[in-house]
C-alpha cells in the first residue's frame, strides 16, 4: 500500500519519496518526450505549486528541465516565476540520510551533494539517478 498522508484540505498526499520513486517510474515508462508533454498537458507543476506542495513541484519541475537539457529541448517558459523558488531544507534521498544516521558522518550526504543533477540542486533537492528505477 503505498505511504500516504493527509494533507491539510481532507487530500491524500504520498511521502515525498513515493512521490520521487512514481515520478521516475513514469519517465522510465513513458518515455522523455511523452512525459514532458504530459506534464505540461496536465500542469501538474501549477497545480501542484497551487495547493503549496513545494516539493513534488519543485520536483516536476527540476525533472522537466532536466529533461529539457539533455533531450535538447528549449525551457518551457510557463514555470519561471516558480524557478525563483528554492526549498528552505534541503531534500536528501533517504537511503544516504540513513547512511549518514548511522555512519554518524556527513560524508553520504556530502557525496549526493556532488553527485547532484544541477537541475534539482537549484531546489535544494539533492537527485543524483533519475533511471535507477526498479
Amino acid at each position: 500500500m503505498e505511504d500516504l498522508l493527509e494533507a491539510e484540505n481532507g487530500e491524500y498526499r504520498s511521502a515525498f519519496e513515493t512521490f520521487k520513486s512514481n515520478t521516475c517510474h513514469r519517465v522510465k515508462d513513458m518515455g522523455d518526450i511523452d512525459f514532458m508533454l504530459y506534464i505540461l498537458e496536465k500542469d501538474e507543476i501549477r497545480l501542484l505549486f497551487d495547493k503549496h506542495w513545494y516539493p513534488e513541484s519543485l520536483y516536476l519541475l527540476a525533472m522537466l528541465d532536466y529533461l529539457s537539457r539533455i533531450n535538447d529541448i528549449p525551457l518551457c517558459t510557463r514555470y519561471d516565476d516558480i524557478r525563483n523558488t528554492r526549498l528552505s531544507r534541503p531534500i536528501y534521498p533517504i537511503g544516504a540520510v540513513i547512511t549518514a544516521e548511522v555512519m554518524s558522518s556527513d560524508d553520504a550526504l556530502n557525496k549526493v551533494r556532488m553527485e547532484s543533477i544541477p537541475e534539482f540542486t537549484r531546489f535544494n533537492i539533492y537527485e543524483s539517478d533519475i533511471r535507477n528505477v526498479i
